[in-house]
């Protein structure tokens, strides 16, 4: 008898500048056996970013990548270098979870339609930094998260999914942000988990 063979995991790299609270929920849906897939390698532009706790914790290799020339993205020098240490790891699908750098040529080129963010806003409202205390210096009743391919504009890619969160009377940027986060841990592996399915459609 013949068995079904089993899906091969699709390989992650988690990109984040921060505690990486998106990350462990990703790593426990994988562990949970809600999602298709592994993380083979964990990279942050901040190299004692809480985010290298869990790749220790894990046994997952974590690389860093810091940069001192500019703010808001790697030089191209850098960027190269990280695209060779996710060819060197295979991956096939990178994941940007509170990742605090823009992504440029290097490696958008490497990883067409290969990379998601998730964005604490309904895109397109909102893009950019601290997208909850825009939400509440607007005065908006409504907000969320979006999970979005990655393109060459700020939180412009095609939107892949979407959770929306009321703004309650009394909500300060933090507790809205609070509230954003655990629906991004509920929507993240969802999508996830569907680009997974897509990636492994003859297995």
């Amino acid at each position: 008898m013949n068995l079904p063979k089993k899906k091969s995991p699709v390989r992650l790299s988690v990109l984040g500048s921060g505690k990486g609270s998106n990350c462990r929920t990703i790593l426990s849906a994988i562990c949970a056996g809600q999602l298709d897939a592994e993380i083979a390698l964990i990279v942050s532009d901040q190299p004692d970013a809480g985010i290298s706790d869990i790749a220790r914790e894990a046994s997952i290799p974590f690389l860093s990548f810091p940069e001192t020339r500019y703010r808001t993205r790697l030089s191209e020098e850098q960027e190269s270098r990280l695209v060779a240490a996710l060819y060197n790891h295979g991956i096939e699908l990178v994941v940007l979870a509170g990742y605090m750098r823009v992504i440029k040529a290097p490696l958008l080129s490497a990883f067409p339609g290969r990379i998601v963010n998730i964005h604490p806003s309904l895109l397109p409202q909102f893009p950019g930094l601290a997208a909850w205390k825009q939400a509440i210096d607007a005065g908006a009743t409504v907000s969320g998260c979006t999970v979005h391919f990655v393109d060459e504009g700020i939180d412009s890619g095609e939107i892949l999914g979407q959770e929306t969160v009321p703004v309650l009377p009394g909500d300060t940027a933090e507790s809205l942000h609070a509230r954003i986060q655990i629906a991004e841990h509920h929507l993240f592996p969802t999508i996830l988990q569907r680009l997974c399915s897509a990636l492994r459609p003859n297995e």
